[in-house]
């Protein structure tokens, strides 16, 4: 996953408008840690649609 410093300082949680970072596991993404949702990473373009979000506890490997 390639995503930029200067991407991930403006990127924000569409739910909560809080910071996000880089989650790597079996899918990679974008961690929101104050909704516990994991945006996905298609093709190293953020999707970031609330729906698409994924739980953090339904990710294996997850630590809380």
């Amino acid at each position: 996953m390639a995503i930029s410093d200067e991407l991930l300082k403006i990127l924000a949680c569409p739910k909560c408008k809080g910071s996000l970072d880089v989650w790597q596991g079996d899918d990679d993404g974008l961690l929101c840690r104050a909704c516990s949702l994991v945006y996905p990473v298609r093709d190293d373009i953020p999707v970031m649609l609330i729906d698409e979000a994924i739980p953090l506890d339904t990710l294996e490997g997850a630590e809380r």
